[in-house]
């Protein structure tokens, strides 16, 4: 894994304590809660690096007409 930049995140309290109740959940620090969380919105919108295989990102899906 490369090495971690840190990074000042301006958040809603609202939001931050429910991604804190969210972490502690999941057993996973707030840091890597958060972090997780933008792994899994960037695999979902194609927009992750692809660790095997081709590089590029992927083909953006076809618009409906």
């Amino acid at each position: 894994m490369a090495a971690r930049k840190p990074f000042l995140l301006r958040i809603d309290p609202e939001v931050l304590e429910a991604l804190q109740r969210w972490a502690r959940d999941d057993l996973r620090s707030l840091n890597g809660q958060i972090e997780f969380l933008l792994r899994r919105a960037l695999q979902a919108e194609g927009r992750a690096r692809r660790e095997e295989g081709g590089g590029g990102p992927r083909p953006r899906p076809a618009r409906p007409r």
